[in-house]
């Protein structure tokens, strides 16, 4: 007889890995035990099939469990009677972590809709294999009593259901039913509505087209008909939102198939147990009010996770509702009900489980059918990802840059990005990722720091609590380039030692002060060169540039009889044309740029597609539209020289083209191209110079499909290896990974 004592990390808690070890060993007729250690488990076994239970431990495992390290040794037999689940203990830091929240099983939703069973139209049903995870949680070992569960004392029946080790509801901390668990309110401004069925009367108001927030898993939605246009001009009369395109919610894979283009790889995901929403082409079908996506061929869609969506769209004729995140632009979604009450809303549908971390919905968009995160948040958050180079011995914490921030925490070879936090020049999105930092502490146990990585931008406010964290934790500030994150995090997505990377996005502080965003760099992981760029353009008046693009156009252009034509887009007309003109020779509030998203805006604005931008990448978003529905091949020439791309050329030959009687969408294809295959053949250049086979992309700009497809074709075209993102974001959102990578490497 042989005993082994075995320490897993990896995904190994609130998954029912405890009692798929407890059947394991008792098929096998070993005696023992299993418990979790802070954050691993700990399992000892013995008997003659010791070795089997070894082999089979990593392969049978629960749909959502998996094991990153099994860790095992020979002990002395302590001749055990029977194999137990014994009592955590908080004894151990290793590098596993809770799992994020998971979408409502298939068997517990046949529990909802099943008029005979228990559990019938109970909105909270769960069981080991689905249900919230992440934010419920307060700490570590992942026990009821750690997490807002607490406050739901176990019924006798659902006690019988977590006590039995042959159950799926066994040590399911989530678990609980209508005479135990939370109860669902509504409310008529502050006023508690008396009703039987709240979700049944949240379906019958967003028929009236009222507004109703919903409290679900991980913060709130603000909800209306998807078809009633006068609702959703409303709801974006309250959130004073006027463009940017709401998300949906469609019933089910069938009823938007009535709506949207789905490939084979976007059904996958958007049917997944993450259910993230999933950017979809609008199909000929497409029905609902312009004003749901305006300006976009191209809408954010996703299927229901809870047990509460499923109700509602069972308690109505409505296969899609509008779900947007109920909070003010740029601060954190509202979780606390008082707030929810209080908030734009008519109506508030909420419970009274409390939520302990804040997570958004993730957003994918696939281009040339892979995928890409525009945000990693709810059903992927605390996901870790792997470092894949030789690590130091150092625990990280990165802040990530000012906009679209997560933060990571980086021990071993393991880095664990947050869930999406914001725009942190918000003071609530700031005080929320302090809080989140301390919860993300508690639950990977890991809460003293040698390094706290950060943008290079001086005054973002992320950089400012950088240095405050680093008097806290007596720990190193290190400053990492925005574009060498960027190109970092898209490495490590594939192992690769060095490349060439295409750098495009809106704004990155540069490591010469000024603002970069169309950049050709070299990176080895540790460090970075800048081989080209596009064109410096002026900005006057700084980010004043950036709301209004036109006076981008009216600084590129330099041409008087050209920039006349677009008098209408700036707020005093010629005057104010002639006071830029000004400006710029004075270099008063001037800065200088090479981003792409600048030249791209300044294109929207020449092709009188968009003129103000009221949301991050709207008027680029809207050129991407435009140009999607191109009928004819125009080409613009491209003109390098000294390995910048000229950009002014580029803009003055799509003013001409629009103005000569060019199709706008044709002339917004012509310059999206231009600029793709620009940028390429910098790339490619710097590729010869170095000798390297891998040209990268990275960057918000990578998420419009177009420049991505010509850029991919051209640098293949050339017989080089074009690298995209695969399982992080192209955008800021994995800045703070790319971080901790530089911060971790050898």
């Amino acid at each position: 007889m042989k005993a082994l004592k075995i320490l897993t990390e990896g995904i190994v808690q609130g998954v029912g890995f405890r009692p798929y070890v407890y059947r394991l060993a008792s098929d096998l007729n070993l005696k023992g035990h299993v418990r979790n250690l802070g954050n691993v488990v700990e399992i000892i076994v013995e008997g003659e099939k010791t070795e089997d239970f070894t082999k089979r431990l990593p392969n049978e495992l629960p749909p959502i469990a998996k094991i990153d390290s099994m860790q095992i040794s020979e002990i002395d037999t302590e001749n055990y009677e029977d194999f137990r689940i014994i009592e955590s203990k908080d004894s151990y830091s290793g590098v596993s972590v809770i799992p994020p929240d998971i979408a409502i099983c298939d068997k517990c939703l046949e529990e909802i809709r099943n008029p005979e069973d228990r559990r019938y139209k109970y909105p909270f049903n769960a069981c080991t294999d689905c249900g919230p995870r992440f934010t419920v949680i307060e700490s570590v070992p992942y026990d009821r009593e750690r997490t807002s569960m607490e406050d739901f004392p176990l019924c006798d029946d659902c006690l019988i259901e977590y006590r039995q080790p042959l159950d799926r509801r066994y040590h399911g901390e989530a678990i609980c039913c209508s005479d135990c668990g939370p109860q669902m309110e509504i409310y008529h401004g502050q006023d508690k509505l008396d009703v039987e069925n709240p979700i049944r009367k949240g379906a019958e108001i967003l028929k009236d087209g009222e507004i109703l927030a919903i409290k679900g898993i991980g913060g709130t939605h603000l909800v209306v008909d998807a078809y009633n246009d006068d609702a959703i001009k409303e709801l974006r009369k309250r959130l004073n939102r006027p463009n940017q395109a709401f998300a949906v919610m469609c019933k089910d894979l069938k009823s938007l198939k009535n709506y949207a283009q789905l490939s084979e790889k976007e059904i996958k995901t958007i049917t997944s147990n993450k259910r993230p929403i999933v950017i979809l082409k609008k199909n000929e079908g497409y029905e609902f009010p312009e004003s749901l996506s305006p300006g976009l061929h191209n809408i954010g869609v996703m299927l229901p996770y809870s047990p509460m969506h499923y109700l509602l769209f069972d308690e109505s004729d409505i296969d899609t509702y509008v779900m947007t995140s109920a909070n003010i632009p740029g601060e954190p979604m509202m979780i606390e009900n008082a707030e929810i009450i209080n908030g734009v809303n008519d109506y508030s549908l909420v419970h009274n489980r409390r939520i302990l971390n804040r997570c958004d919905d993730s957003v994918i968009r696939f281009r040339n059918d892979e995928l890409s995160f525009i945000r990693r948040s709810r059903g992927y958050t605390p996901e870790p990802y792997t470092i894949n180079y030789d690590a130091n011995d150092l625990d990280v914490l990165a802040l990530g840059p000012e906009l679209d921030v997560t933060f990571s925490i980086a021990r071993g070879d393991k880095v664990y990005p947050s869930q999406h936090i914001g725009n942190t020049n918000k003071p609530k999105t700031l005080m929320f990722l302090r809080k989140a930092i301390e919860n993300m502490e508690r639950i990977t146990k890991i809460s003293e720091f040698d390094v706290i990585a950060c943008d290079m931008h001086p005054h973002f406010f992320t950089t400012r609590l950088a240095h405050e964290l680093a008097e806290k934790y007596d720990a190193e500030v290190l400053p990492v380039q925005h574009h060498h994150a960027h190109s970092v995090a898209l490495a490590n997505d594939h192992g690769i030692d060095d490349m060439i990377v295409i750098a495009a996005d809106g704004v990155g502080y540069g490591s010469d002060g000024t603002s970069w965003g169309g950049e050709i760099l070299y990176t080895d992981i540790n460090s970075f060169e800048r081989l080209g760029h596009l064109e410096p353009q002026l900005m006057p008046g700084g980010d004043v540039a950036t709301r209004y693009p036109a006076r981008m156009l009216a600084s590129i252009l330099k041409d008087d009889d050209l920039i006349r034509h677009y008098a209408d887009y700036f707020k005093y007309g010629e005057m104010e044309i002639k006071n830029i003109k000004k400006q710029i020779e004075a270099g008063i509030n001037v800065g200088t740029t090479t981003s792409t998203g600048r030249v791209l805006d300044s294109m929207a604005t020449a092709l009188e597609i968009c003129h103000e931008r009221t949301y991050e990448g709207e008027c680029s978003m809207k050129l991407e539209s435009a140009a999607y529905y191109s009928t004819k091949n125009l080409e613009i020439p491209v003109m390098i020289e000294n390995n910048q791309l000229n950009t002014t050329e580029i803009l003055r030959e799509v003013v001409r083209l629009y103005q000569k009687g060019e199709k706008k969408a044709d002339v917004a294809s012509a310059g999206q191209i231009a600029v793709a295959r620009g940028l390429s053949e910098l790339a490619i250049k710097s590729a010869d110079k170095k000798k390297l086979n891998d040209i990268g992309a990275t960057g918000g700009v990578f998420y419009n499909e177009a420049i991505t497809d010509t850029v991919k074709n051209h640098v293949e075209k050339n017989g080089y290896n074009f690298i995209q993102h695969l399982n992080t974001c192209a955008g800021d959102g994995s800045v703070s990974l790319g971080q901790s990578i530089v911060a971790k490497k050898n």
